[in-house]
């Protein structure tokens, strides 16, 4: 039973750490729309690619399944929504 314990804590620090990466990713793309700061930042635009090119192959999927809303992109949002419900059933099997 530890192991199971220890697994599903391992799951959940990868998906924490997930959802921090989505919302930095929200963050610095809310600070170039806004033009708080500059995409000619090389240091955070090349950090921003990064984070995109580790997240758009999960986010991709979700994209395709939802309606395109124009400028608004809600997949990051479904899929924080669906980390968070993963977690809550793992939790209740385990516990």
């Amino acid at each position: 039973m530890t192991g199971l314990v220890a697994l599903y804590q391992i799951i959940d620090l990868l998906t924490s750490a997930l959802v921090m990466l989505i919302i930095i990713q929200f963050i610095i793309g809310l600070l170039f729309a806004f033009n708080v700061v500059s995409q000619s930042n090389d240091f955070l635009m090349a950090f921003y690619n990064s984070i995109n090119r580790f997240l758009d192959p999960i986010l991709r999927p979700i994209r395709n399944m939802l309606p395109n809303t124009g400028a608004i992109d809600f997949s990051p949002l479904v899929l924080i929504i669906v980390l968070q419900i993963i977690m809550i059933v793992l939790g209740s099997i385990i516990f």
